[in-house]
């Protein structure tokens, strides 16, 4: 009995330290996600993130689990390629940007800055206050005006995916794996001029919708290097949204990195799927209960951008806090994809393309969180499990947001190098 207790004692003071150790480092290291989506309506003078929302990622969500920068989204769902549809992409992307900008300038400038670059963004945390940077999910707001590219680039924009889920008017989407309809057969004539304006003006490509053919044509036309904004390994989960191992080569030959996304289908589909049956019906009739009804990803997505489909958004992230707590009292579910699941990802995508390569990411308020990091209070639970599997404080910084901005500043260095040219 004694033994035991011996024994017990010695795990209880090794997951003591372990957690210490695990703080210490999480305070020290700069916590970077690149990919956080972002309601508008929550950037008012009456609701906005100096405030605890109920979605996954505020001001004190931020500060409770130590995130220190987020890329907050410009996300524009996939509509007709018109002239309307350009328009209507247009006016939501800027009112997302004026949101972002308003947090930063207006809302609580005393708690977060938006930073342009690696330098600005450390220097921001070093400060004590959180960092805003911008990435824009979906090219498809700029239409045909490649002139807007430069202008985003003017809001803040530092990384710009050229579709989503649908062909743009710039390059095939990863859905055409669907049906294998694909609009361009890769890259378009628009898409690779729009490819020279950002490596011009130093905004990082993003392949994380687009599709394989679309990413290889990405590596060939940019003098950059790339990165995946929100994606993981494809060996390990078969997505479409995934990283075969070709395209991970390829990434690391370019110098890129790839943000592994703590998205529970991304990580582990058949896990995922099986909890997400098991919660349907409940699923189903908390959104009655809010009037709303229920609608699977691929009917969501065929909702027109605008007033409906922000309903519903603003509807269904009640009804998962609402199924969370309504879960803990279920028996016999199928355990959800967590925080362990989520760093096996990391740990393939280091042995296969080296630690350089390979960062974080979360897509929260867009569909991310898994168990244990569910929303940016929990961000430490992260950083524990990469020690826990015996990473090291400077491999830990890497992932955390060192790979990230690296590729930041050679992409910046070389948009310097081409406007000194004068191409």
């Amino acid at each position: 009995m004694l033994f035991l207790i011996i024994i017990s004692c010695k795990k209880e003071k090794l997951g003591e330290d372990l957690l210490l150790k695990s703080k210490e480092i999480h305070e020290r290291v700069m916590t970077l996600d690149t990919h956080v989506d972002i309601d508008v309506a929550n950037f008012t003078d009456s609701i906005n993130y100096s405030q605890k929302l109920e979605n996954q990622v505020n001001l004190p969500n931020m500060e409770q689990g130590g995130l220190d920068v987020a890329f907050f989204i410009v996300y524009t769902g996939q509509g007709d390629l018109t002239k309307e549809g350009y328009d209507k992409a247009y006016e939501n992307a800027m009112s997302k940007f004026k949101a972002i900008h308003k947090l930063t300038k207006e809302i609580a400038p005393q708690r977060i800055s938006l930073a342009l670059t690696s330098e600005e963004a450390r220097e921001i945390y070093a400060s004590g206050k959180k960092v805003a940077m911008i990435g824009v999910e979906n090219a498809y707001p700029i239409g045909t005006d490649i002139s807007r590219v430069k202008q985003f680039y003017d809001l803040g924009a530092r990384y710009m995916s050229l579709s989503h889920n649908g062909h743009s008017q710039f390059c095939d989407s990863n859905t055409g794996e669907q049906d294998s309809i694909w609009l361009h057969n890769g890259v378009s004539d628009l898409g690779k001029k729009v490819i020279k304006e950002m490596n011009k003006w130093g905004i990082m490509i993003d392949v994380s919708h687009p599709s394989k053919k679309a990413m290889k044509d990405m590596i060939a036309l940019s003098k950059a290097p790339i990165i995946a904004s929100h994606s993981s390994a494809r060996a390990l989960c078969n997505h479409s949204r995934n990283l075969d191992d070709e395209q991970l080569l390829w990434l690391k030959e370019n110098g890129g990195v790839v943000q592994t996304v703590a998205f529970g289908s991304y990580l582990n589909i058949e896990k995922a799927a099986a909890r997400e049956e098991a919660l349907k019906e409940v699923e189903k009739k908390v959104m009655d209960s809010l009037g709303v009804k229920w609608m699977s990803l691929k009917e969501f997505m065929k909702l027109p951008i605008g007033k409906e489909r922000d309903t519903y958004l603003e509807n269904y992230f009640i009804m998962k806090d609402v199924v969370k707590e309504k879960s803990k009292k279920i028996k016999n579910l199928p355990p959800d994809v967590n925080v362990s699941d989520f760093v096996d990802h990391i740990d393939y995508l280091v042995e296969k393309i080296g630690i350089e390569h390979v960062g974080i990411s979360s897509d929260f308020d867009g569909g991310g969180g898994i168990d244990g990091w569910n929303d940016a209070s929990e961000t430490l639970n992260v950083t524990i499990e990469l020690v826990k599997r015996g990473y090291t404080e400077e491999q830990i910084e890497q992932l955390w947001s060192g790979n990230l901005l690296r590729v930041l500043d050679e992409v910046q260095e070389i948009a310097n190098e081409i406007q000194a040219e004068g191409k």
